[in-house]
Order: C-alpha cells, then sequence, then structure tokens
C-alpha cells in the first residue's frame, strides 16, 4: 500500500476511535468525583470513604443504624464487605474505630452521605458526621484531651445553646461547600458552620459545669442562622464553656435539701 494512502487510513482510524470515545463520555455521563477535600477544620466532613480509610486505616467494625433509635448492629469489617453491605446498603453502613486514651474508650463511627446524582455503579461515599462515644462519660473539661479534632472557641461570647441534654457549640467560618451533605430543606439559602454537639444520656444539670458527664460529641455542620430563627424554644444561648470566664465563674449553690412532707391529719 502506498505510504500516503496508509497515512489516510490510519489518520480516518483514529478519527473514529476519537468519535466513539466521545459519544461514549455522552452516554456514561462525566467521571464522577472521587476526590475531596475536608470543609472545616475537624479534617474530616467531606472527605470520601476511601480517603478517610487512607487516613486512619482499616475500619475496626461497621455499623448500621436500625431505624430512627440509636440502635446498631456491628458486622465485622470483612463480612460487611464481602456480603452485608449488598444487602444493607453501602451508605447506610458507619465506619468504626475504637482507641483507648486515658483509660477512657473512645470510639468513632462515621457516617456517610452519597450523591443523589450519581448513578455510577460504586458512587462515592462523603464524610457527613462523626459520631464519638466515651465510655465511661467524661467531665466537659476533658474532651478537648480525648479527642484531637476539636478545637473549640475560646470566647466568652461565641454562639453556644444548650437545652436539657445537649450543648452545641458554633465554630469557625461558614462553609458552602458544607451543603452537600446536609439534608435540611432550602438549605443553600442558608450559612452552614462547623459544630460540635455534646450529649449527656442522663440530662444536663441546672447550672452547666466542667465537670457535667458528657457521653457522645456529634462532629457536624448546623446553620446559625436557622437556630436562632426557628429554634429559640429549645436552644437557650449560654456562655462557651471552653472560655476562661466561663472556668472562672464560682461554683453552683449546692442543691437546698427536699423537705418530707408532713401528713395531715383530721382533727
Amino acid at each position: 500500500m502506498p505510504e500516503g494512502r496508509m497515512w489516510r487510513v490510519t489518520t480516518r482510524v483514529l478519527q473514529a476511535i476519537g468519535v466513539a470515545l466521545s459519544l461514549w463520555m455522552l452516554l456514561t455521563g462525566p467521571t464522577p468525583l472521587v476526590s475531596a477535600a475536608p470543609y472545616f477544620e475537624d479534617g474530616f466532613l467531606g472527605l470520601t470513604q476511601s480517603e478517610l480509610r487512607d487516613k486512619l486505616g482499616r475500619p475496626q467494625a461497621v455499623r448500621d443504624r436500625k431505624g430512627a433509635l440509636r440502635i446498631f448492629k456491628y458486622y465485622p469489617y470483612d463480612d460487611w464487605e464481602r456480603y452485608y453491605k449488598k444487602l444493607v446498603s453501602p451508605q447506610n453502613g458507619e465506619d468504626v474505630y475504637t482507641y483507648t486514651r486515658d483509660g477512657v474508650e473512645v470510639r468513632y463511627s462515621f457516617g456517610f452521605h452519597q450523591d443523589p446524582a450519581d448513578h455510577s455503579e460504586e458512587p462515592p461515599l462523603y464524610v457527613r458526621l462523626v459520631d464519638i462515644e466515651f465510655t465511661p462519660p467524661v467531665p466537659l473539661k476533658r474532651i478537648p484531651a480525648l479527642v484531637p479534632e476539636l478545637h473549640p472557641p475560646t470566647d466568652a461570647n461565641a454562639p453556644v445553646f444548650r437545652s436539657n441534654i445537649w450543648v452545641l457549640v458554633f465554630k469557625g467560618d461558614i462553609s458552602q461547600a458544607a451543603q452537600f451533605i446536609v439534608r435540611e430543606q432550602n438549605k443553600d439559602r442558608l450559612d452552614w458552620t462547623l459544630t460540635y454537639q455534646m450529649f449527656s444520656l442522663q440530662g444536663l444539670p441546672p447550672i452547666l459545669t466542667l465537670d457535667t458527664r458528657i457521653d457522645r460529641l456529634e462532629i457536624g455542620t448546623q446553620s446559625l442562622q436557622l437556630t436562632k430563627q426557628k429554634m429559640k424554644t429549645t436552644h437557650e444561648p449560654i456562655m462557651n464553656p471552653f472560655s476562661r470566664e466561663f472556668a472562672e465563674l464560682p461554683p453552683p449553690p449546692p442543691p437546698s435539701p427536699k423537705k418530707i412532707p408532713l401528713p395531715q391529719y383530721a382533727e
């Protein structure tokens, strides 16, 4: 075959391959995003599951929440990967890591979010919530030492709220990218900030102190706008318990003893 004709045939073949590749990309859609960066200083929220496992290593277990209650079933990691995640759904499994720090068992569980617009066979999962449990419960003042990812604000006027069972602390700048892992309706109309929410299963005392026992910490993202506008009845603003001014407050007075009621007898 003459050299010029061979060149024209080769060119046509390459053009045909290029057209075929273009058509394939149009039909299959864009390549899903498989790498991410954390949205906030915690270093976890927004990471893909693969990036999380590169950072922390292989999970010690995977757990699956049963319904809306805090009832979980724990699976060995190998069993989950081989069998259970096909039955339960991958995004419902939480990677679990347990550490012992200063005599306290600190258990991290990572909840994930899947992009609903990604219809690929194995879409990436993104960290949306970090649930940290303490066994036994610990005083509020010990939590920053037990959780190195926690860097609470120190300003006395930082936005902090409480209820009868939790303390909610807002920290840092807003992140528009964090809307991706938020489930709230009309989330694009609000600003989203890193939050630390600390729970006491026995209930918080009327006067919060640094010795108040905490069972669980959630690292997540919430909207300060939403909190101030629509949650006034459930979110009471308080002084930042991680501030110097709070530490200098006088101790609360001892509870007054309850009087034993005396029976009333008829004359």
